[in-house]
């Protein structure tokens, strides 16, 4: 009966202090500084959320801060933004808590509070950030399912940021590999704010499979273009590592990964084509020190993680599809880089009308992809 009271009043209590905690986040202007200001003054939330203008100012916040602070506290019901919460399923977290994910506490710019929603069991997990451009190339749509399906497969949490291209290849490939995914968003975690809106499916995808949705920012907060920023040191500070796949020159990939550098992770890349404007960025990393990493392995040798399913495989698959011996002929001229038809004639010699059937049984095979314009590459 004891041990029940003591539970019940610490799960009271919590309650109680984060429901003013949550109100606190959603005052505009006091931010992550102001509220970790606040919470090493004050004994508890509570007394922050009553605190008089006063000392609020003697807890060391400016003073157009503390106005802030009292001018939107009568705005804000903390018990009506706090059923918000709890409708939605978020757990909210403290950088004193132990669900406060622990990587993300030894970084300078941390948040104070953290929403969570999904298995946290996640956080349990050593994990690696994947990033790259919004406009990837089927090159970097193979690389990214690739390698987060083979990082997820071998215990590895995928994180990445639910944007279009390099980040949902990258969520979508630890599915495939049966293995778990953080998404890391730029708006709050309610299903309304969730962006960007065509995503939205793939994050239900992520929850159900076991996975995890992280943001600091609080119910009914839109993506704009400081939050990505915010949402980037997240990822780098979370991660052991940072992965870039495709990046063009000026792509926001370039600030995950110096983000990354400045916490003292590490950070990869994967080389492309040097005629592709793609890997523009990916190739400056390179040069600038980034590891160069062509197989999920060189990522969990540079990390030191356990690689238990890649000793022993070889680096090249072997179809399992018998082919022929013209679609031999074919299937070995393509590789991971698409090639015309008109190519592939000029190199096997056979007519476009025999190419084209051969190339249609090869795709109900699975062995090579038509990725449009009569372009083919291999699987």
């Amino acid at each position: 009966m004891r041990i029940w009271f003591i539970r019940t009043l610490r799960e009271f209590i919590s309650h109680i202090s984060m429901k003013y905690f949550n109100a606190l986040n959603k005052i505009d202007g006091l931010g992550r500084k102001g509220l970790k200001m606040l919470a090493n003054h004050f004994e508890n939330s509570q007394q922050i959320w009553q605190a008089s203008h006063a000392l609020l100012v003697a807890a060391g916040v400016r003073k157009d801060v503390a106005d802030k602070v009292v001018a939107a506290r009568p705005l804000i019901d903390p018990e009506i933004e706090w059923e918000k919460v709890q409708q939605e399923n978020i757990v909210v977290a403290t950088i004193n808590d132990p669900e406060y994910p622990s990587l993300l506490k030894q970084i300078p710019d941390n948040p104070y509070l953290i929403y969570m929603k999904g298995d946290l069991s996640c956080l349990d997990l050593p994990m690696v950030a994947m990033v790259g451009s919004r406009k990837l190339t089927e090159y970097g749509n193979q690389v990214a399912r690739g390698f987060a399906k083979e990082l997820a497969a071998s215990g590895i949490c995928v994180v990445s940021g639910l944007a279009f291209g390099i980040d949902a290849m990258s969520h979508r490939g630890a599915l495939e590999g049966g293995g778990k995914t953080i998404a890391v968003l730029g708006n709050s975690l309610d299903s309304v704010s969730i962006a960007p809106r065509s995503n939205f499916q793939l994050s239900e995808e992520i929850l159900k499979a076991g996975g995890l949705l992280i943001s600091e920012f609080p119910i009914r907060t839109n993506a704009d273009k400081w939050t990505f920023p915010a949402r980037n040191r997240l990822m780098a500070g979370m991660s052991s590592g940072t992965l870039v796949v495709e990046a063009a020159e000026k792509s926001g990939s370039l600030i995950t990964a110096n983000l990354a550098l400045d916490y003292n992770r590490e950070v990869f890349a994967v080389p492309g084509s040097i005629f592709s404007p793609q890997s523009v960025a990916t190739h400056q990393l390179i040069k600038s020190g980034a590891k160069l990493v062509t197989c999920v392995k060189d990522v969990l040798e540079e990390l030191k993680f356990d690689q238990p399913s890649f000793a022993s495989q070889p680096k090249q698959k072997t179809p399992n599809f018998e082919l022929s011996k013209s679609e031999q002929e074919i299937y070995d001229c393509l590789t991971h880089e698409s090639l015309h038809i008109d190519r592939i004639g000029k190199l096997t010699k056979l007519d476009t009308a025999t190419i084209s059937s051969i190339l249609a049984i090869l795709e109900i095979k699975g062995a090579v992809k038509n990725i449009g314009g009569q372009n083919y590459i291999r699987l």
